[in-house]
């Protein structure tokens, strides 16, 4: 078993250090209640809502940078992991093209950066209009005797990659997010959905408050296998969701319900030699306007 929480916090947009300061006292209350995995959500160290590519570049971050060392020294002092939020500043593939940001989750334990998750799914919404998709394949890394894989909430859209994530060995998968108003239908549905469908845990840390126009949604949520809800939070509060995650239930895919009469498999019984559909390469338009 391990102990993992979700805080749902509010953001100030562009205070850095504020926001780092209160990730910090979250991070101490959730380690004194004996999380040894901390999540938070999407862009919490930045804020969200920028308008401009040129606006939101100086909040983006080197993920081997000074946040990462601070949070590293926490993280060490308490013994626990943390994801977090970032912009993440990339490299300009060429003088004549614009620096790159991408929308970042970073995983930070005691010895340091374990894992950068690069968003791969990109809404036009918010900062994400000026983002980079992920250019990384999705991986598995264990923490604190879990397989964990991550996503960063429009991901949550795409099944193919929570799919991907537990055919990889995924035991939870975390979701930073920032869920807007009309997404209620993802915590409500969507998170449950993926839990059940791919027998993991999953864990969505959302955040509350406006931010500019956008009052956030809040409703972070952890579900255990079956899409059962653990934990719950509301759409206003600040708050920390706890749960104990046994990654031997995540293990087995193989569900009895009555031996010899009902009973599936949420692996054996897939037909992937039908999927072909899935994997082949499109030409839908999308609202992204910068250089890729």
């Amino acid at each position: 078993m391990s102990k993992c929480a979700a805080c749902q916090i509010d953001i100030r947009l562009g205070d850095i250090e504020g926001n780092l300061e209160k990730m910090f006292a979250f991070t101490r209350e959730a380690a004194a209640n004996g999380a040894k995995i901390i999540v938070f959500p999407e862009a919490s160290l930045s804020g969200y809502c920028f308008d401009t590519l040129e606006e939101a570049l100086p909040y983006a971050q080197d993920p081997n940078g000074e946040i990462t060392q601070r949070v590293t020294t926490l993280a060490k002092d308490l013994d626990v992991h943390i994801i977090l939020g970032i912009l993440e500043r990339g490299n300009s593939p060429s003088p004549d093209r614009p620096i790159p940001i991408f929308n970042t989750a970073l995983l930070i334990g005691p010895d340091g950066l374990e894992y950068a998750y690069r968003k791969i799914h990109l809404p036009y919404i918010g900062v994400d209009r000026w983002t980079t998709p992920g250019d990384r394949q999705p991986m598995v890394v264990e923490a604190r005797g879990l397989r964990l894989g991550i996503n960063i909430c429009y991901d949550l859209a795409f099944p193919e990659l929570a799919r991907t994530l537990a055919l990889l060995g995924a035991d939870l998968i975390v979701l930073p997010t920032n869920w807007p108003p009309h997404a209620k239908i993802m915590p409500e549905k969507a998170a449950p959905t993926r839990a059940m469908e791919n027998g993991v845990y999953y864990l969505a840390s959302g955040r509350v408050g406006l931010e500019r126009d956008c009052q956030f949604l809040g409703h972070s949520l952890i579900c255990d296998p079956s899409g059962k809800f653990l934990a719950e939070g509301d759409g206003i509060s600040e708050t920390i969701l706890y749960a104990d995650i046994d990654p031997e239930r995540a293990r087995n895919k193989h569900v009895v319900r009555i031996a010899g009469q009902s009973e599936l498999h949420r692996f054996g019984d897939r037909r992937p030699e039908f999927y072909g559909e899935l994997i082949k390469q499109h030409n839908e338009p999308t609202p992204h306007v910068l250089p890729r």
